[in-house]
């Protein structure tokens, strides 16, 4: 198992951890490693690609002639 030192912890992020490990009925160390595992497992949502946001910004601004592409 791996070990994980956390140092300059703020005294009251360590209370409050302590107080959701004890609602969840959990010790710290265990409560710990569920927020940890909980947070690797999130993934990341997909990062749409530049024209597609441009799109998306000005797709409610009335424009009904289509623009051609540029290609350089």
């Amino acid at each position: 198992m791996t070990q994980l030192i956390i140092r300059h912890l703020d005294p009251s992020v360590k209370t409050r951890l302590k107080a959701r490990a004890q609602r969840n009925g959990r010790s710290l160390e265990a409560e710990v490693r569920e927020i940890l595992r909980v947070a690797a497992a999130e993934t990341a949502p997909p990062v749409q690609k530049l024209g597609s946001r441009i799109a998306a910004r000005f797709a409610n601004i009335g424009l009904v002639t289509e623009l051609p592409e540029q290609h350089s």
